[in-house]
């Protein structure tokens, strides 16, 4: 198991009566991807914004390498906010040497860097241009060099394929493979769940300040409810219906989709729909991170 260098301990933040974060506990590894998924509201940001020192928490420890963050630590991390944080009339080559600068590199040091990310990201030919002359995918791409320009150690964004065109989601995805292949941790929010699904070794999903799931994309399926794709060309309308424990999610022509709740027998499913004729497809079909998500947000609903 990789190496936990980015770990947020029981975090807790209140604003008034409001509570943001309660007991907020995860970790990100060397070398890892990490979605951090939520429905707005959830404190995906707030989070970030301790991690950072924006905010200070009311409770709780953010840790690098097993030693409480510092300033010091802070300059290690690309941040990348959900809100764009460029000045608007500084030119992106300008901005993007200070920005570098800033964290300790050379004039020359920062140039190169600028010069790397610009054309990577595609923004190259836009460097003597003011940032608000830029479409919003192009000022994402520019934010998201900004978080790169000084090469960090830790990764932490928010949002960062908001805006953007296919093209550019595939550049910003390789980018972010590339960085944790270097071992460098990441951390995204993201309400783009299929690209979380595809892109991140673990997601951890948050609720109401507090992290309700978190693991791999097969730890999380494991907890959730077994669903079963069954093709049977003569079942007439509402053959399930009156099964225990089983609920028709979608019918589809011969195809019904259908969930298993705790004691349903999918054999029993089985020998029904056969005995409405021929069963040309019987199978389990893992829930995606999507139906996961949708799960979660409809118990928070519900109480």
């Amino acid at each position: 198991m990789s190496e936990r260098l980015l770990e947020i301990d029981d975090l807790s933040k209140r604003y008034g009566t409001t509570i943001a974060l309660q007991n907020l506990t995860f970790d990100v590894r060397a070398g890892e991807l990490f979605g951090f998924v939520g429905s707005n509201g959830a404190g995906k940001t707030t989070a970030m914004r301790i991690v950072l020192g924006v905010l200070a928490a009311d409770g709780g420890t953010v840790r690098w390498a097993g030693k409480p963050v510092t300033l010091d630590t802070r300059r290690l991390i690309g941040y990348m906010p959900e809100e764009r944080g460029l000045y608007p009339r500084m030119k992106v080559g300008e901005q993007l040497t200070y920005l570098a600068r800033l964290h300790g590199m050379s004039i020359p040091a920062a140039r190169r860097s600028v010069d790397e990310w610009t054309e990577r990201l595609g923004v190259a030919s836009r460097r003597d241009d003011e940032v608000q002359k830029l479409s919003l995918g192009n000022q994402q791409r520019v934010q998201l060099a900004a978080a790169l320009v000084h090469d960090p150690q830790i990764l932490v964004l928010d949002e960062p394929f908001s805006g953007l065109d296919p093209v550019a989601v595939d550049v910003m995805s390789d980018v972010l493979r590339e960085k944790a292949a270097a071992g460098v941790p990441v951390v995204f929010s993201s309400h783009q769940l299929d690209l979380v699904e595809r892109l991140c070794d673990r997601v951890g999903i948050i609720r109401n300040g507090r992290m309700v799931a978190c693991g791999t994309g097969d730890e999380l399926r494991a907890g959730g409810a077994v669903r079963v794709v069954v093709e049977a060309p003569q079942a007439p309308a509402g053959w399930a219906d009156a099964l225990p424990g089983v609920k028709v999610l979608a019918r589809r022509g011969a195809r019904t989709e259908l969930e298993l709740g705790d004691g349903a027998d999918d054999q029993k499913v089985l020998t029904t729909a056969l005995a409405t004729g021929p069963v040309h497809e019987f199978a389990r079909r893992r829930p995606s991170l999507t139906e996961l998500f949708r799960n979660v947000v409809t118990q928070e609903v519900a109480r």
